[in-house]
C-alpha cells in the first residue's frame, strides 16, 4: 500500500442522486431531437428526446446500473429511460469523476440475485485513494495508453481492408487469365533423386516421420496436388550419409 494513499470507500468518494425526476416521459425518440435518453447498459443511448424539462446537467457523472452494476461515464446533459440506475456525483472537488469510473471498471461484484446493489453492496466496496494530484495523473497516463491502443487497432483494420482489396486483385486476375500456366520444368530444374543406402531394399530405411514420395505417385497426381504417400523413411533413411 503507498503511504499517501487512503483506504476508502466508493460511498466516500461519490453520493447518488435518484432518476426519478430524469425520466423521460415520452418514448417517441428521433434523431431530429437534442436530448439523449440514456441507460447504463451497453446501448447507452435508447434514443433523443425534445423534452425540455427534468434534464440533469451536474456534469461529469457517472450512471450505475442498480440491477446489474453497469456503469457509463457522462459529461453532457441527459435524461434516463427508467428508475433502476443511481446518478452518481462527487462528495467533494477531491475526486476526479474519471479517475472514479475507471476505478470502477477493475472492481466487481457478482450480480446474479435481483436487488439494488449500489446502497447494499457496491458503495461499502474497499479501495485506496491517492491525491487529486495523482489521481489527474493516473489518468492522463490511462488515456494516453488507451489512445495508442485505438491507433494500434486503427492500424491494424487499415491492414485487414488492404489484404481483403489484395485478396480480391488476386482472384480477379486469377479467373481473368491473366496468369499464365507453365510447365514444371519451365520454371525449374527437375532432377532424380539418388539413395546412397545399399542394399535399397532395407527395411531399416523405412517406416519413420518422412515421407518418401514416388515417382508413379508424382505420375498419379496428373500435375496436381499429391495429398497421399505410402511409405516414409526412417531418419536413417532420410539421411543419406548415415551408416
Amino acid at each position: 500500500m503507498r503511504e499517501d494513499w487512503i483506504e476508502c470507500s466508493f460511498e466516500d468518494l461519490l453520493d447518488y442522486v435518484q432518476p426519478t425526476k430524469y425520466i423521460v416521459e415520452s418514448t417517441k425518440y428521433s434523431d431530429d431531437y437534442k436530448t439523449p435518453v440514456l441507460t447504463a447498459g451497453k446501448s447507452f443511448i435508447k434514443g433523443y428526446t425534445n423534452e425540455t424539462e427534468g434534464i440533469f446537467d451536474n456534469l461529469p457523472t457517472i450512471i450505475f446500473d442498480d440491477f446489474t452494476t453497469a456503469t457509463q461515464f457522462v459529461n453532457f446533459k441527459f435524461k434516463v429511460k427508467s428508475s433502476a440506475m443511481k446518478i452518481l456525483v462527487p462528495t467533494s472537488k477531491l475526486v476526479n469523476m474519471i479517475f472514479a469510473y475507471y476505478y470502477m471498471q477493475v472492481h466487481q461484484v457478482r450480480n446474479d440475485t435481483h436487488k439494488r446493489y449500489w446502497i447494499s453492496v457496491y458503495a461499502k466496496m474497499k479501495i485506496l485513494l491517492p491525491s487529486l494530484a495523482e489521481q489527474n495523473a493516473i489518468v492522463a497516463k490511462i488515456e494516453e495508453l488507451f489512445s495508442s491502443l485505438d491507433n494500434g487497432i486503427a492500424d491494424l483494420k487499415k491492414a485487414q481492408d488492404q489484404l481483403k482489396i489484395y485478396r480480391q486483385a488476386v482472384l480477379k486476375k486469377a479467373f481473368e487469365g491473366e496468369y499464365e500456366i507453365k510447365k514444371l520444368g519451365q520454371v525449374s530444374i527437375v532432377k532424380r533423386g539418388k539413395s546412397k543406402h545399399r542394399p535399397r531394399n532395407d527395411k531399416t530405411l523405412f517406416g519413420g516421420n518422412f515421407p518418401f514420395i514416388q515417382t508413379g505417385e508424382i505420375r498419379a497426381a496428373n500435375g496436381g496436388i499429391i495429398k497421399s504417400f505410402t511409405n516414409t523413411y526412417s531418419e536413417k533413411g532420410f539421411n543419406p550419409f548415415s551408416e
